[in-house]
């Protein structure tokens, strides 16, 4: 039988819960006032609510994004923050390319130019791009939900910057040439003796080692480099250029390729040719860093591409059309392939420095320089 509340006691329960509420709200409201002084002190913009930031993107209408994700991908991101955002007009474009990065930084480093609101952070020239990013605080926003990001994917030094994807580095093999129990299970097993000369490919551009250093340590990581270029692998450059040649037979296995490359390429593969492994620690490593431009002219709407990007509907987005989703949403093929297994994550501590460690790897290659 159920208890009822009647009279006095009815007016007092309710009373009760509405100071209750109000007081939540308000300590609720002390504390994005607080987290907002601390963000301005510090330099950074923090507005305390995501309507705010909804009215201004709309008074400025226009967007235009630079990124570095695959063109499909950023087609597809456009067209559905378009739905949702119907008031924005949307311009998103694939850019890639040292010259192209280096022209940007240039061009940011004059100060006069508004041709973006929105651009990716190469990892090579990181340090460079952040003085020329609108400081808004997305780490603080995120955190007491004005934003809906993983905190985790923004950087807690520089809580300006957002990483959207993920990659991470497989040990693929042609299944007619090299059967899946002769395949090496770990790193160490790439140094056998069956595994020498021309028995497997690598790039010269070593992202998959360079990403060990995370779990190992520099030292480990280039120690092992020059052991594994002892081995006199095929040197390849580019997945889109090795995969085919793996199909074809000319690649028996490659060591390094990122997931999603061969995870592409395995749709097209109609006779089942390729096979896959992930050697244990995974490097897995955070990409397409991107940040609204310091001398953005539309730098709400920029702010809210950010947001929708890193969002559930957008990431389901990457995974079908680039299997680019971030590790660190629930359910991505990334997620789902490192779930349970030990990953060295070249996270924000150590992506500044990625391309310190890929020129230290190539050195202990025998190479004098990493290929940009």
């Amino acid at each position: 039988m159920k208890s009822k509340i009647h009279g006095p006691a009815a007016i007092l329960f309710f009373l009760g819960a509405w100071v209750f509420a109000a007081t939540a709200a308000a300590q609720g409201s002390a504390m994005l006032l607080k987290a907002k002084t601390e963000a301005e002190t510090k330099g950074y913009i923090f507005e305390i609510s995501h309507d705010v930031i909804v009215a201004k993107a709309k008074k400025e209408g226009k967007l235009v994004v630079f990124s570095s994700q695959d063109a499909d991908a950023i087609r597809a991101t456009a067209d559905a923050f378009r739905k949702k955002y119907p008031f924005i007009d949307v311009r998103a474009t694939e850019i890639a390319g040292t010259e192209t990065y280096r022209r940007m930084i240039q061009e940011m480093s004059i100060g006069k130019t508004t041709a973006w609101d929105v651009n990716y952070l190469a990892f090579d020239f990181y340090k460079e791009y952040l003085p020329h990013q609108k400081r808004f605080d997305m780490l603080g926003m995120a955190k007491h939900g004005v934003l809906q990001i993983p905190a985790e994917t923004i950087d807690p030094v520089n809580r300006h910057i957002v990483a959207l994807q993920t990659n991470m580095q497989a040990l693929a093999y042609n299944k007619k040439l090299v059967a899946e129990n002769k395949t090496p299970a770990t790193y160490e097993d790439m140094l056998k003796p069956e595994f020498k000369g021309k028995k497997f490919a690598t790039d010269i551009r070593p992202r998959a080692v360079a990403a060990l250093v995370p779990a190992w340590g520099l030292e480990k990581v280039l120690v092992y480099a020059k052991r594994l270029a002892a081995q006199e692998p095929i040197w390849t450059r580019g997945d889109s250029r090795s995969l085919p040649y793996m199909t074809g037979g000319e690649i028996p296995m490659n060591l390094g390729l990122n997931y999603k490359s061969y995870l592409r390429f395995k749709e097209k593969d109609v006779q089942d040719v390729l096979g896959v492994k992930l050697l244990e620690p995974i490097p897995v490593r955070l990409t397409e860093a991107e940040g609204v431009s310091a001398t953005a002219q539309h730098p709400y709407a920029g702010l809210l591409w950010l947001a929708f990007q890193a969002s559930p509907e957008a990431q389901a987005i990457l995974d079908k059309v680039d299997r680019a989703a971030s590790h660190l949403i629930a359910g991505t093929f990334h997620e789902r392939a490192t779930r349970g297994k030990k990953i060295s994550l070249l996270g924000w501590e150590h992506y500044p420095q990625m391309q310190r460690y890929e020129e230290e790897v190539v050195k202990a290659y025998g190479f004098p320089r990493a290929d940009r």
